[in-house]
Formats: structure tokens, sequence, C-alpha cells
């Protein structure tokens, strides 16, 4: 079986933004694999709605009575064995698309879906300081217990060194990937985020029914 990549772009300017030159850096650090597919989503592109806290999603695992793409956003990144999330700096965080789409995803913070995948961040800007947006990526990977391989950022217009770290980091998520590498620092933090959750499930197992059989039938209760 091949490997799957996902690339999550969240520029409004899709194909033409320097955000999604730069990830096409990784992207081309991971071609040199021929067990890895990848697949493009451009944010801009699809219709995703707020978060209106029902905890539908919770009782009912990835149930949602927004009717837009991001159930089919979410079964993406469950299908993939690694993300590339690239956003623009938008006031030191990611764009309203993509923190949209993850507060979407709070199930998979519950039960840490995004175990054994690997996330990469990519982020550009028109300052170059981008260390709290890759930072907040590194944090959502964790939180969902997937494994953060490293993230790159770029002042814009994107310079061809900078190109060529996105092309390491390719390179090294795809190491990663195939060593099945666990950083020894976030298994710590994923775990500490289990037992965090783990007496939420716990107290919230009646109302959150569904998220509940999935910890019991993963035997971590």
């Amino acid at each position: 079986m091949p490997v799957k990549v996902l690339l999550l772009s969240a520029s409004p300017h899709k194909e033409k933004s320097q955000t999604f030159l730069l990830a096409k850096g990784v992207l081309e650090g991971l071609s040199g694999t021929q067990a890895i597919t990848s697949e493009i989503v451009h944010l801009g592109a699809m219709d995703i709605g707020f978060c209106r806290h029902c905890e539908a999603c919770h009782k009912k695992i990835l149930a949602c009575p927004i009717d837009d793409d991001v159930p089919g956003l979410l079964g993406k990144m469950l299908a993939a064995d690694g993300i590339i999330v690239a956003s623009p700096n938008y006031i030191n965080h990611i764009t309203a698309s993509m923190k949209a789409l993850f507060d979407r995803s709070s199930h998979f913070i519950h039960c840490k879906r995004l175990l054994g995948k690997y996330v990469a961040g990519v982020v550009s800007s028109g300052s170059g300081f981008d260390k709290e947006v890759l930072d907040y990526i590194a944090y959502y990977a964790r939180a969902c217990g997937a494994q953060y391989s490293g993230g790159v950022s770029s002042r814009v217009p994107v310079s061809e060194e900078k190109r060529a770290e996105a092309v390491a980091l390719g390179k090294k998520l795809a190491a990663d990937m195939q060593a099945q590498r666990v950083y020894a620092d976030q298994a710590e933090f994923i775990g500490k985020g289990k037992q965090h959750f783990g007496k939420i499930i716990l107290a919230r197992k009646d109302d959150w029914t569904q998220e509940y059989q999935y910890w019991k039938d993963r035997e971590w209760l």
C-alpha cells in the first residue's frame, strides 16, 4: 500500500500563492519516494462552516448538522498517513478557513485520531516572523496524536534558499513516515493528553456515547 500524503493549503490565492509555492517544495522532497502518493486540497475552494459547539460529533463520531465540505475533508485527513498544513500568517495565526476546519475536528483531539500519522507545517508572511504560527500547527498535530516532523516558513517572495529548506522538510517527512519515528517529547505530550481526555470521556460517557465506546474498544479506559 502506498503512503498517502495530504496537503491542506489555506491561502485564498490557491495555486498562485507564495504559501503554495513553499508547500510544493515539501511535495518535491517527497517525490523521490515512489511509494508515496499525494493529494492537494485548497481550503479556499471549500465550503467550511463554523463550529456551533453542539457536541453532535462527540455523541456520534463525526456526525455534524452542518451540510458542507468538512466531513469529506476530515475523512481525507483520517485516510492520510502524512498531512502538510500550509497557511499564510494572518495576525500571527493560521487563516480563518483552516482554523474553522480545525475547530470542526475536536473529535480528533478527544480520541487522538491522528495517532500514527505525521504532520509538517508550512507558513509564509510579509514579515517572516512565523514561529507562533508554526508552533500552533505543531500543537494541533500533537493534540490530535500525530508526530510533528517539523516546519518551514518564509518571508515573501519565497527565495530559492527557502524552497530548498522546504524540499529538505519533505525528505524528512518521508523518512519519518518510513521509519515510523516517534519523538519522545511528543509521545510524552500525547500521553498526557490521553490522561486528560480520558477523565473527560469518563465523566461524559452517558452523553458522548460513541467517543466513550471508541476509548473502550482500544482499552484506553
